[in-house]
């Protein structure tokens, strides 16, 4: 497919990676020759310097050619009328991100619609939805859901209190078990792990497992000790911070500390919801944390616009005992940093919004869903196992997959979800997830279809 960016920052260049790992035509528009020399020294791709709305981009581009035109700039109004200009000369389908919260409206973006942008991403609405999600489970750094939570999969950090550690695996786990062990994150280093592999202290492991095990794995990595999130203190009163806030459930009490007095204003007019009370004070400022509660706050979410205050933030709170910290962070060095740092969840806007365009591609493959894992640096992919796809003719452990990826777990066509062992046989219909690390998609496609 060919697929053109319009504007080479964060989420462009970002998308320009994830699409290149599947071979697709790609051709990144900005003005900027700098940043088009940037990207281009790493990746396959083409590129074109000008403006990305102009007739003449537009041309030079064949974007009449294109099945995927995606404007991501940092100006609204310019990706708004690139994507309607560019559906007039013929792309196929057009992807729009926006700074607005009304934008995502279900009646306006029927608006939109009609005049040829068929999605529009709101990086900020995306990042609140996981910030929410992700203070549901306190002990959990990450949850990913496959088909309505059939099939689970959950990062979890290794402390002391895990029994499981310094012990082959082969000694540990057993086919009958109801949860699988994907992948390891150990440092900067992602592990595909194998029987006589170990887990080691602060080691994120990565398990699939069906919700009703959830539990158990609780009980496995030593996680019975972490109390649910009741009290929650967020630092930083931007729209990442109202969109999370809105979507946090009732029953949280929510203390939100903004330094800027007037923005406190606007916040009291803004959030309505009773449990959450606006704080004119300086999030980092340890004797205010202290005199609000800092102690007796279960998670904090820091959510300013700059990563390294995010982070600081994070690591006081963790020095006064809460065990949930989640940090936004913009900076993809900042966020491998953040990780190694045990700052918790890290958030990273640009990489949910580019995750989200990447699953529009999808209709076009036999794949169904797609998840980027920033902080395990590693795809999870659902492929829909065709007729006489190689899984359905030989048992897994006989299919020799390429080095970097492992089958967690599939889901038959009426919904049930099952763990996957080396005997398993799949079935036509059956949807397979994949965990694919440092290998191309397309390498791995070829054994469902």
């Amino acid at each position: 497919m060919k697929i053109i960016i319009a504007g080479a920052y964060g989420i462009g260049t970002h998308l320009a990676m994830l699409f290149t790992r599947m071979n697709h035509e790609i051709v990144l528009v900005d003005e900027s020759e700098e940043r088009l020399a940037y990207i281009s020294n790493d990746y396959d791709l083409l590129t074109y310097c000008g403006f990305p709305s102009s007739f003449a981009t537009m041309r030079e581009t064949e974007v009449k050619n294109a099945g995927l035109y995606i404007a991501v700039t940092l100006n609204e109004d310019v990706n708004l009328n690139a994507c309607c200009l560019a559906k007039t000369l013929g792309a196929a389908c057009c992807v729009a991100k926006v700074n607005n919260y009304e934008f995502i409206d279900v009646e306006h973006q029927r608006v939109y619609k009609s005049l040829g942008i068929d999605t529009i991403i709101y990086p900020e609405y995306l990042a609140g939805k996981q910030i929410a999600t992700g203070l549901k489970m306190s002990w959990v750094r990450q949850r990913v859901d496959f088909e309505d939570s059939n099939l689970v999969m959950l990062g979890i950090k290794l402390r002391e209190e895990a029994t499981i550690l310094d012990t082959p695996l082969k000694e540990l786990f057993s086919k009958t078990d109801p949860y699988h062990l994907v992948a390891i994150r150990r440092n900067n280093e992602t592990i595909i792990p194998g029987g006589n592999d170990c887990l080691k202290l602060y080691d994120t492991a990565w398990f699939m497992t069906m919700k009703e095990y959830i539990p158990s794995i609780r009980r496995l990595v030593g996680k019975d000790g972490y109390v649910d999130v009741k009290n929650v203190i967020v630092m930083g009163g931007g729209d990442t911070a109202i969109r999370a806030i809105e979507q946090m459930p009732s029953h949280l009490s929510v203390r939100v500390f903004e330094k800027d007095e007037k923005r406190c204003e606007e916040l009291r007019d803004i959030i309505t919801k009773e449990n959450v009370m606006i704080i004119h004070a300086d999030g980092r400022d340890t004797s205010t944390l202290l005199e609000e509660g800092i102690r007796n706050t279960q998670a904090f979410v820091a959510a300013t616009g700059n990563a390294e205050t995010n982070i600081l933030a994070c690591l006081t709170a963790k020095k006064y005992g809460v065990r949930k910290t989640v940090a936004i962070v913009e900076n993809m060095d900042y966020a491998t940093m953040a990780v190694n740092l045990d700052i918790g969840t890290i958030v990273n806007k640009k990489a949910l919004a580019a995750t989200q365009i990447y699953q529009i591609m999808l209709n076009n493959s036999n794949m169904s869903n797609l998840s980027y894992l920033m902080t395990a640096n590693a795809d999870i992919v659902e492929f829909v196992v065709t007729n006489g796809a190689k899984v359905t003719r030989k048992p897994v452990k006989d299919l020799d997959l390429p080095k970097g990826c492992t089958i967690g777990g599939l889901i038959h066509a009426d919904g049930e979800g099952k763990l996957v062992s080396g005997d398993t046989v799949f079935l036509p219909g059956d949807k397979a997830i994949v965990f694919c690390y440092n290998v191309k998609i397309d390498k791995v496609e070829k054994f469902f279809c």
